[in-house]
């Protein structure tokens, strides 16, 4: 089976952390024929870097190159929905970087143009790959938690604030680009896991908070116009007795949080580190289980449950038809329409249903140099 021919898009901090070197494990399903940066000099360092041998200062140059068969897009979040829909539209495949989209209505455009042209697309929400996420769905499936009720998604950061903490580039800190701080950067991993394992349901009510209370360098305050958030608390009602409480940390004075956390009639699971809880002939038990053995059985008895254990891994598997795709794109958007309601919640200081979130969604598509011809 011929290797699946890709083009990077954005050839910044999450390129080269994670897709580039992720690419490079899956060499022998994957090749990267090109990439794009407007920044000459970022795009040569990260071409010479990786040895791919096309590079494209334009987007719509590499759109245009009947090579390649998909595109990784790894450009800031206001940014992701026009590059996409673009790219689907002229019969690429997309694997786009979370979040989706800048806004709820953005995200929705993505995946009627994936509909529309006939495209698979791809959000990258790495929790749900994870040996933890692996045996809480086996645990749901068969029934062994019972009639879900509350789930908890939470994130910690003690100090780990995008550049203003010294790391990072200053844009993630830019709701202009970035949309929003901690939730938009983090919570969107911990959100959607949750959706993944429990089926993907749609909330109906949120009431939600933002903070920016911590200090932080002045001058790098000044320089990034830091006007997201650090902090954010919520609770979402899903309807019919389901709920979820979240909080998400960029900066806060608190040594940690605990994972999070599903609860059922019959049992609860703890996602981060892993560990289940249930009741057996009136004893209370607390378990863990055995990584090691769990990857290895995965890697040699059961071969075909590893297309599940990486986003890029399981991307590259559908697109050479060896698995269905996951319903990324749909828990993505489901995460989106959560995250703007927190949002929306807070500005208007109350709770909101996401029917009128849904309403009021605007674009925040930004201007895209070079994606058109």
């Amino acid at each position: 089976m011929e290797k699946v021919k890709v083009g990077i898009i954005g050839c910044g901090v999450i390129a080269r952390l994670t897709h580039g070197p992720e690419y490079k494990k899956l060499s022998d399903r994957v090749e990267i024929v090109a990439a794009c940066d407007i920044i000459k000099e970022k795009l040569d360092s990260y071409c010479d870097l990786h040895e791919i041998p096309k590079r494209y200062t334009k987007i719509s140059d590499l759109l245009a190159d009947k090579e390649i068969q998909a595109v990784d897009v790894c450009l800031h979040n206001n940014m992701h929905s026009p590059v996409a829909i673009e790219a689907m539209r002229r019969g690429k495949d997309v694997y786009s970087e979370k979040p989706m989209a800048g806004s709820y209505v953005d995200a929705v455009a993505m995946i009627e143009a994936s509909k529309k042209y006939g495209r698979k697309l791809h959000v990258q929400l790495a929790q749900l790959y994870s040996a933890s996420s692996f045996v809480a769905k086996r645990l749901i499936e068969n029934g062994d938690l019972g009639k879900i009720y509350h789930m908890r998604s939470t994130g910690f950061r003690r100090r780990g604030r995008p550049y203003v903490d010294g790391y990072g580039e200053k844009e993630f800190v830019s709701s202009k680009v970035a949309g929003g701080g901690a939730l938009l950067d983090m919570g969107v991993y911990h959100i959607s896991q949750l959706l993944y394992l429990t089926g993907n349901m749609k909330p109906v009510r949120v009431v939600g908070n933002t903070y920016q209370e911590i200090d932080m360098d002045p001058k790098r305050k000044e320089i990034s116009g830091y006007d997201v958030e650090e902090l954010i608390t919520g609770m979402i009602d899903f309807g019919g007795g389901v709920t979820m409480d979240m909080i998400e940390s960029w900066a806060m004075n608190l040594d940690n949080l605990e994972g999070s956390s599903i609860i059922g009639s019959k049992g609860g699971v703890r996602l981060s580190p892993f560990s289940y809880h249930f009741t057996k002939h009136d004893v209370v038990f607390n378990a863990t289980m055995d990584e090691t053995d769990l990857n290895f059985r995965s890697s040699t008895v059961y071969p075909e449950q590893m297309f599940y254990r990486s986003s890029q891994g399981h991307w590259a598997a559908a697109l050479r038809g060896e698995c269905e795709l996951l319903p990324t794109a749909e828990i993505a958007l489901n995460t989106q329409l959560i995250q703007e309601s927190l949002y929306l919640s807070n500005k208007l200081g109350r709770q909101v249903t996401t029917d009128e979130v849904i309403a009021s969604s605007v674009s925040k598509n930004t201007e895209v140099v070079g994606l058109y011809e």
